[in-house]
């Protein structure tokens, strides 16, 4: 009798907070720097959650280690619901086959609450590259094997792992060179000091649209329609290729199970408006939106997927 007074008191408790949350400020944590896919979505979705919710979502990028530092942040932070983490989904699955040393399990050390967004990457090239499709860049590649340096937003990201499986398939070769973050490996590229990227259509599309960067392809199963001239990788030579930036909000382990739902649903009701949808739609980019046991079987099968990957292609990530 008394152990369930104990478990309904917990319950109640439980409850209570859920019902009352949230009463202060939430902190958003972006582990990427400024300008990148998930710090515009954090700026979009942030007021959308302030105005729905009457309490302040103060943003923070807290950079390094290709996002793991801000996500052993939030791993590390009290279970309560008020620190957040707004991440590409990639880098996190990805993180446990490359980092030996990973300060936190992501597998364990969180909480998944939902998935946002799905943004295709981009294959771009800067113009003078000289090429106009897939095929062209490929055959220029092999002929001269790691001569084509690839802007990466980070070792060991979505976006690098994609050039990976690329090269890979495709029978190639480049020079892969790091950069702080999304934004500075499409700039790089933009300047001409690389020459190819696969970066989040979000933070690209922009500078694809100002002719200073050429993309050649996108990474989704289908074609934009935000973008309908430009083929999917797919389409040319590389069935089944879809890679891309799967952004979603995760906090750390130990959640009230109430939060996580009053959360999920918070964020499903805001993505899911017209203007949020029309909105990203315009920036190539769909709302995708789910339970979080859905995002978490999701988290499941890519952490394998791209352990595959990495395994297959004998990458040495330093």
């Amino acid at each position: 009798m008394r152990v369930f007074l104990v478990a309904a008191l917990c319950a109640a408790v439980s409850l209570s907070h859920a019902e009352s949350y949230p009463s202060k400020p939430i902190r958003l944590i972006v582990p990427y720097a400024a300008g990148g896919t998930s710090d515009i979505l954090a700026r979009q979705i942030g007021p959308k959650l302030t105005e729905a919710w009457g309490q302040p979502v103060v943003i923070e990028n807290k950079t390094g280690a290709n996002g793991n530092v801000g996500a052993d942040f939030v791993a590390k932070s009290a279970p309560d619901g008020y620190t957040l983490l707004i991440t590409d989904l990639g880098g996190l699955v990805i993180s446990p086959s490359i980092y030996p040393q990973l300060q936190f399990n992501p597998s364990k050390d969180f909480a998944p609450v939902a998935m946002v967004s799905y943004s295709p990457h981009v294959l771009a090239v800067h113009p003078s590259v000289g090429v106009k499709d897939v095929h062209e860049l490929a055959a220029k590649a092999r002929a001269q094997p790691g001569k084509l340096n690839f802007a990466v937003s980070g070792i060991g990201g979505a976006p690098h792992l994609a050039g990976i499986e690329f090269a890979q398939r495709m029978g190639l070769q480049w020079t892969y060179i790091p950069y702080k973050g999304g934004s500075d490996a499409v700039a790089a590229v933009a300047a001409g000091q690389a020459d190819v990227i696969f970066n989040g259509m979000l933070a690209t599309w922009p500078t694809v649209q100002g002719g200073r960067i050429k993309a050649l392809a996108i990474s989704s199963a289908q074609r934009v329609p935000s973008a309908p001239d430009t083929p999917t990788v797919a389409e040319q030579g590389l069935p089944g290729f879809e890679t891309g930036s799967f952004q979603g909000f995760v906090g750390p382990a130990g959640i009230a199970h109430e939060i996580v739902v009053k959360l999920n649903g918070q964020l499903v009701r805001v993505l899911n408006t017209a203007d949020m949808k029309e909105r990203f739609a315009k920036q190539g980019t769909e709302v995708r939106t789910g339970t979080p046991e859905s995002l978490g079987q999701w988290l499941r099968i890519e952490q394998a997927r791209w352990a595959r990957v990495v395994k297959e292609s004998g990458a040495k990530f330093e």
